[in-house]
């Protein structure tokens, strides 16, 4: 009964360590190219953005620089011009 039971423990450690170290080589290879790709898209959505954001800007300049009528200065009472007095 103790011998079944170390050699199931043996082979639990030996599947724990084998598991652990292919996972461990798959990581070295496929990491940087999971990493590279985030962030080639991160780049891109982030360039996209600023596109978007510099379209936006450029429209709303061109429609306040097109408006035709002035706007009308308010005049607020009469202007005083005071002397002094010696």
């Amino acid at each position: 009964m103790e011998t079944a039971l170390f050699s199931g423990f043996i082979k639990v450690l030996f599947y724990f360590f084998a598991f652990y170290y292919a996972l461990k080589f798959l990581a070295r290879l496929f990491l940087p190219v999971l990493a590279k790709k985030v962030v080639e898209k991160a780049s891109q959505q982030f360039q996209e953005q600023q596109q978007k954001a510099t379209n936006q800007y450029n429209t709303t300049t061109n429609q306040t620089t097109t408006s035709d009528k002035p706007k009308e200065k308010k005049k607020v009472g009469e202007y005083v011009d005071f002397e002094e007095i010696e």
